[in-house]
């Protein structure tokens, strides 16, 4: 009874801890985009299977993983040169750790004349929080650059690298 009892509180707070978490998360995200720029999430298949994908992350970040057939077109050197062969009506959907970064590059390419452009929602840590699949640039890993160990926090799944 006793082993029953205890077996059943941890369930709850594993349960309670995973919950808080993701309100926190959230919470975060609430904090961070902005609410005129459109995200997408990864129920929104049509619109991921059919955009260009764009990590706006930096270059060692890319290089450990990231989504596959993404295109890294960086956030501190970024420029609308690298983008110059994209159809301004194509779909393009922009992401980096969490979306703070990838909204201000989907924000320079609304500008520039880009008219679909999403930011994905909770960024490469949701993606794997998920179970959703991450390539380095020989096959998938289970590898992601955590951008750093405050930032780490976020990331519940995969194998942290900083």
């Amino acid at each position: 009874m006793k082993i029953k009892l205890l077996l059943l509180c941890f369930t709850l707070l594993t349960i309670q801890m995973s919950f808080a978490q993701s309100l926190a998360y959230k919470t975060l995200l609430k904090g961070v985009y902005d609410n005129d720029f459109p995200t997408v999430k990864l129920n929104q298949k049509e619109i991921l299977e059919n955009a260009v994908l764009l990590d706006t992350r930096e270059k060692e970040e890319f290089e450990v993983s990231h989504l596959k057939n993404a295109k890294w077109v960086g956030y501190n050197t970024f420029s609308l040169e690298s983008v110059q062969d994209l159809s301004k009506d194509q779909p393009i959907v922009v992401y980096c750790s969490i979306g703070a970064r990838s909204q201000d590059i989907g924000k320079k390419l609304k500008d520039a004349g880009f008219e679909q452009v999403y930011n994905l929602y909770g960024g490469i840590f949701h993606w794997v929080n998920e179970d959703m699949p991450v390539f380095d640039q020989e096959s998938q890993t289970k590898r992601v650059h955590a951008y750093s160990r405050s930032w780490g926090i976020w990331l519940n799944k995969g194998v942290k690298v900083y």
